[in-house]
């Protein structure tokens, strides 16, 4: 084992072990996905019994520095050694396979996302009301599921796609059950046969993990998730035609929003001594130039 336990004696002992380790952690001492030491090593080395040891690595994993798995040690995790990856609210078209498809935020349009699992697509009972709702059908109605975890090639996974879609565009368009080399192609082939172009909306909101969705981001269940429900509605009927939950470890991403004005806090304000009206009509263009300028500028990053 590298290193030397340089860790003072006292009643916060098992602090002062997280605090060791994470300093070499961060220090490189152990690359991500590397496996610290065993339990057995580390207390004899920092002169504890497990109970402390367990103390001062359940601290590390809280933080989202570590990860604990049974049978497989204590791993070193990605999350806190690589960027984040900012989140807008762009759509844009996938050039990377010259195929058909759609890159989401936060995924650029020239990279290709790899499979950390078998990707599936079958029919499901759709059992949560919540989503039943936004897709506009009965709890329980059979309805045709894309299952898949997905991230950057040379990252851990970064997120959950959990998809259902609509039964009268899983019937009009079969391909909805394939696996194209296009990112989002059954949405193409979906917007192809009268839907498009489809439109989306989203839901965020935070929450903590399930123990299977701790399982296959690989994370602990005590680090928050980021849960994104995204609902694509059909320009043929304006209807739902998919629904979409997004499920991210919270430390790989943030969001960026712009903040836009209501036309009650136009600049200056109407009742504002000395505002000109011609003025204040030309502020709001200028104020959307700038607005779409930051935009592209942030997504461009």
């Amino acid at each position: 084992m590298k290193g030397e336990a340089n860790v003072p004696a006292g009643a916060s002992r098992y602090l002062d072990i997280a605090a060791d380790l994470r300093t070499r952690i961060l220090g490189g001492e152990w690359q991500p996905g590397a496996n610290l030491p065993r339990m057995t090593d580390l207390a004899r080395r920092y002169g504890v019994n497990r109970d402390t040891l367990a103390r001062a690595i359940a601290i590390l994993e809280a933080e989202g520095l570590v990860w604990a798995v049974p049978r497989r040690g204590t791993i070193v995790r990605y999350g806190m050694t690589r960027p984040r990856r900012p989140r807008g609210n762009l759509v844009k078209r996938n050039l990377a396979t010259g195929t058909p498809g759609y890159s989401f935020p936060s995924a650029s349009g020239q990279e290709v996302w790899k499979h950390h699992i078998t990707p599936t697509a079958r029919p499901e009972k759709l059992t949560d009301p919540r989503l039943a709702r936004m897709l506009g059908v009965p709890e329980g109605t059979e309805v045709m599921r894309r299952f898949r975890v997905t991230g950057p090639e040379t990252e851990p996974p970064f997120q959950i796609n959990d998809t259902w879609i609509h039964p009268r565009a899983a019937d009009e368009v079969p391909e909805v059950a394939n696996r194209a080399p296009g990112p989002s192609d059954w949405i193409y082939r979906v917007e192809l046969a009268g839907h498009g172009p489809i439109s989306w909306r989203e839901t965020h909101r935070a929450r903590m993990p399930s123990k299977e969705e701790a399982d296959l981001l690989q994370i602990p269940v005590t680090i928050p998730v980021l849960e994104i429900v995204r609902v694509g509605t059909s320009a043929k009927d304006d209807l739902p035609i998919e629904v979409t939950m997004y499920v991210i470890p919270s430390d790989r991403v943030e969001q960026v929003v712009i903040l836009e004005r209501d036309e009650t806090a136009t600049w200056p304000w109407p009742d504002q001594p000395g505002a000109n009206p011609q003025e204040r009509r030309r502020r709001p263009r200028r104020a959307l130039l700038a607005r779409r300028v930051h935009s592209r500028f942030r997504s461009r990053r």
